[in-house]
């Protein structure tokens, strides 16, 4: 059984990336350099000397001393012709090894145990899979009937809310991409499975900011979920999820809670 749902606000294109207390210890050189790391973006992964020298209101010399270590150790990549950097493969390294090594699940465990607590349904930490998504972490819900997730089990991307939380926010382009060449496969009447349909209820997701689904995948399992962010883009989605003939009572109450703790996850992974 599998159903999700999204709740997301929205993300900004170029955050401002606050500069760390001058607390003992702290190396100012290295505290920028990361500051320059953290201002590439989904929304905005490319950037120039100047742009950068205005964003954080730093000396021009500062900030290209900076890209040109960071371009130096593989951290961005700079382009000949524009003079433009872009995050290089240094990043994509640490990017594998940090999700290897279960940080966003260990992040999220004790903010599942207390959605548990305060809603005795299952709480299911979803992340991207390519055009699907896949389990992260979970707890099962108590009493006899409740849903039971697997970890590591993958999930077809439009069907149900923790999907469209996680997916409502991509480019319309790459939407029609991962699901449109393919056509999408119908689980029983309540699955979207028009392009222009799902785009439509992405747009709702993004206007609401989350997402409530009613037997999308499992005709039996109604879902709630909000978008975990980091770095201004959806990481993970969090869902209460269980049976529709409790959950559909309980809407309004969970709404607020996988709100709030999916925005707790996010300030955890720096947002």
């Amino acid at each position: 059984m599998a159903d999700h749902g999204a709740d997301t606000t929205s993300v900004e294109a170029a955050p401002t990336v606050e500069a760390a207390p001058q607390a003992p210890g702290v190396l100012q050189t290295v505290d920028r350099a990361l500051a320059v790391l953290l201002t590439f973006t989904e929304q905005r992964p490319e950037w120039g000397v100047s742009e950068l020298s205005r964003h954080h209101g730093w000396d021009k010399a500062v900030v290209q001393r900076l890209l040109t270590t960071l371009t130096a150790r593989g951290f961005l990549i700079c382009d000949d012709i524009s003079r433009r950097y872009r995050p290089g493969p240094a990043l994509s390294r640490l990017a594998r090894v940090g999700e290897h090594s279960g940080v966003l699940p260990s992040l999220a465990r004790p903010i599942l145990a207390r959605l548990l607590r305060e809603t005795g349904e299952s709480i299911v930490l979803n992340v991207p899979h390519g055009s699907s998504y896949r389990c992260a972490a979970a707890v099962d819900g108590t009493g006899p009937v409740r849903y039971t997730a697997i970890i590591g089990a993958v999930m077809p991307g439009h069907a149900g809310a923790s999907g469209h939380t996680i997916f409502a926010y991509h480019p319309e382009r790459e939407i029609r991409q991962m699901f449109g060449p393919t056509g999408l496969v119908r689980f029983n009447d309540r699955t979207i499975t028009d392009l222009d349909a799902l785009l439509t209820c992405y747009a709702q997701v993004r206007t609401e900011g989350y997402c409530v689904s009613y037997g999308e995948y499992d005709e039996a399992v109604t879902a709630v979920s909000a978008p975990v962010l980091q770095g201004g883009a959806v990481a993970a989605s969090l869902t209460v999820i269980g049976p529709s003939h409790r959950v559909d009572r309980a809407v309004d109450t969970l709404v607020p809670l996988v709100r709030a703790g999916a925005a707790e996850i996010s300030a955890a992974l720096g947002g």
